[in-house]
């Protein structure tokens, strides 16, 4: 019988795999049951199997290699999902966080180490810069929350990236100090260098990268162009002086628009991340921890325990006073708190640069993995409970607009379509918080051949590939159809949907010719839901700004609030500026309901001359801009005769840019519309009020003239 000793530590890779493997899928399982956090799990199972637990696995090779890209992707899914919008509306509050974050807990550290453990100063700075700087180990939980839009966790982010750059420069400066490394020419070299670093990445990424987008779009290739991108950046901040984790969270920064959230790139990104990368460096840091230590003497407890109490308490006030100068809830106290708590690559990188430096001895060595082990539980415990109490507080606090919101998106999908643009175009008009599914469809005539229906079922497939790598629900269908616009608006019925997004009409020569096509124009005459034609010329997450011509009186429509909703959000999406060309009554009315619904987005006004205002825009839209035209029904308020020339303008004035045509609801009930200057309203909404009838009077008044 082969002894135990000789199977283990296990050295097969793919046992090592199965192993880990393992634990990723069953410590949440069993973790949940005990209300515990993920991510614990992973560290105590790190501790449990690794060599100086079970020693079940040494930590070689793979898990350095796969721990060091799961902290990259800690770091980079960081800036990829902040929320740029709020990030610079609360820059202010993330200066003074990550001032805070790195003063208190500095000054703590340097004392209590110089005066209480009798430590150096130098070796008691760098422990103080240790307490400092930490890591967005948490931020997974956050992730799987879809908080990143919570301010406290912008400015967290925000915060995490001046303080760990204040604490790697004292590394570096205690560091080059004591390799001698004092005079001027260094610094100076240091300093170019970083300033070249950050230029490169803020000016060449998102060019190289929104070429890249344009030019390919296989899914597979972008992933890996986006994972070469964030190596590549930190490559770069390595060779600059600094950490190669502030590389990828500039990386995440900079490709933040090019990647929008709910987008099928992001879903890859963040499932390869969650499952595979991150748990394995969280796995491997628990393997680091040696408990035995602190059985055999009481120094290196009494050290754990000063650096633990030390951290902690500078961390928390670091936090609480931010949340008293900005009013912030006591959750999102806790958040700042929980996501700055946890310390993992930086503190080792400075513990082991003190320990080579002789600053150190194993006792400091040993406590910091256990001050590690311990700032990560209860920074996961404590970001855990923030996480769902700010979930909690965004449902009641949801809109009532949102609660009362039909939204049932039909898309209906012919083959030879750039279906790709469409799905994405539905996905950010869709709003997550109702989690409701989209619907496509594929009709086609009931005399057509085999081979073009098994080509509609194919683009319908496509379409539910890309709906479910975005983690979105889909439901799709084919039916055959005597009259294509009487087929969709027949399903348009029955699935009771809330509106149509489908791609333009493509005009052939020899064939139909006009602007709209037969089946458009059906689809106008036979339903009064709101239709929205989508003409990409290139990727829509490329975009970067949307241009809105919205003609006179579309405030009285009774779909102008469901549209003005769709774009704002893929606005928010895509981080652009959205430009509303329009007449000033619509403008008080339109960015009243922006600042209180949408104050995010990055909206501007330009006053509109009416139907010339598509002439005067051709030489502010660019091929990289989205042009929408809203548009009307005929009989409806908004409507002018003028309308009839819009598609001879947009062929003479913006024959190759992406175009978005909107006709809004002819009909909606009356309590579902907001406004903001009625005599007639009666019922608050939030700011706004609701209509009591004199809309509908006045819309059946314009019918019966027309």
């Amino acid at each position: 019988m082969m002894p135990i000793d000789s199977i283990f530590p296990i050295t097969d890779p793919t046992w090592i795999f199965f192993l880990v493997l393992c634990i990723i899928l069953f410590a949440p399982i069993l973790l949940n049951r005990l209300h515990i956090p993920h991510i614990v799990g992973m560290l105590l199972a790190g501790v449990l199997i690794g060599p100086h637990g079970l020693d079940l696995l040494q930590r070689d090779s793979s898990f350095e290699i796969f721990g060091n890209v799961g902290l990259l992707y800690i770091m980079f899914l960081a800036g990829v999902e902040i929320d740029l919008a709020d990030f610079n509306k609360n820059k202010n509050k993330s200066v003074v966080f990550g001032l805070t974050t790195f003063l208190f807990p500095f000054i703590i550290g340097a004392l209590v180490c110089h005066y209480l453990l009798q430590m150096e100063w130098a070796g008691s700075l760098l422990i103080a810069s240790m307490f400092s700087s930490h890591t967005l180990v948490s931020y997974a939980i956050v992730s799987r929350y879809g908080l990143s839009h919570n301010r406290s966790i912008n400015m967290a982010v925000g915060g995490t990236i001046i303080t760990d750059t204040i604490s790697l420069i004292v590394l570096a400066i205690i560091s080059q100090l004591a390799h001698g490394n004092n005079n001027s020419h260094f610094w100076i070299v240091m300093a170019v260098s970083v300033i070249v670093f950050i230029t490169g990445v803020i000016y060449l990424f998102p060019r190289v990268a929104r070429f890249f987008f344009r030019t390919f779009e296989d899914p597979v290739q972008q992933f890996i162009f986006v994972m070469a991108m964030m190596f590549l950046a930190a490559i770069g901040a390595n060779a600059a002086g600094l950490e190669g984790l502030l590389g990828a969270f500039f990386a995440g920064i900079v490709l933040n628009r090019l990647i929008p959230s709910g987008s099928p790139l992001m879903g890859r990104i963040e499932f390869v991340g969650n499952a595979i990368f991150i748990p394995y460096f969280l796995i491997g840091v628990g393997m680091l921890i040696d408990v035995s230590v602190f059985i055999k003497g009481i120094d290196a407890i009494i050290v754990a325990t000063v650096m633990v109490v030390g951290g902690t308490l500078g961390k928390f006030i670091a936090a609480w006073i931010p949340q008293k100068i900005f009013g912030l809830h006591k959750d999102e106290g806790l958040m700042l708190f929980g996501l700055s708590e946890s310390h993992a690559a930086g503190t080792l990188a400075m513990v082991m640069v003190g320990y080579e430096l002789g600053l150190f001895n194993e006792n400091v060595l040993n406590a910091t993995l256990v001050f590690i082990l311990m700032t990560c539980i209860i920074s996961s415990l404590a970001t855990e409970k923030a996480s769902r109490q700010l979930v909690l507080n965004d449902e009641l606090s949801t809109s009532p607009l949102d609660k009362g919101d039909d939204e049932k998106i039909l898309i209906p999908m012919v083959a030879n379509q750039n279906v790709e643009n469409l799905m994405q175009v539905a996905m950010m008009m869709r709003n997550p918080k109702l989690n409701r599914g989209l619907i496509g469809l594929n009709v086609v005539y009931d005399n057509s051949s085999q081979k073009e229906i098994e080509d509609g079922r194919k683009c319908l497939q496509r379409a539910e590939k890309i709906a479910t790598s975005a983690d979105v629900r889909m439901q799709t269908q084919s039916r055959l159809a005597t009259n294509l616009s009487n087929g969709i608006v027949h399903a348009l019925r029955e699935n009771d949907a809330s509106e149509l997004i489908l791609g333009m009409h493509k005009r052939e020569i020899g064939n139909d010719n006009s602007f709209f096509g037969p089946v458009t124009l059906g689809l106008l005459a036979g339903t009064s839901r709101q239709i929205i034609l989508v003409r990409p010329t290139m990727p829509i997450n490329t975009l970067r700004r949307i241009h809105v011509v919205i003609p006179a009186k579309a405030e009285y429509e009774a779909g102008f609030y469901r549209w003005v909703n769709r774009l704002s959000r893929m606005a928010g999406i895509l981080g652009c500026r959205i430009i509303f060309h329009a007449h000033s009554r619509t403008w008080n009315i339109l960015s009243s309901y922006l600042n209180s619904y949408s104050p995010k987005i990055r909206a501007e006004y330009v006053p509109s001359i009416g139907q010339n205002e598509l002439k005067r825009m051709s030489s502010e839209v660019n091929d990289d801009h989205l042009l929408v035209v809203v548009s009307a029904r005929k009989g409806s308020i908004s409507y002018r005769p003028a309308f009839e020339h819009i598609p001879e303008l947009i062929d003479e004035y913006h024959p190759q840019v992406s175009l978005m045509m909107i006709f809004p609801d002819e009909y909606a009930e009356d309590t579902d519309i907001p406004t903001l200057y009625t005599p007639h309203a009666t019922t608050n909404y939030k700011g706004y009020e609701t209509h009591k009838g004199w809309l509908s009077e006045l819309m059946e008044k314009w019918r019966s003239k027309a």
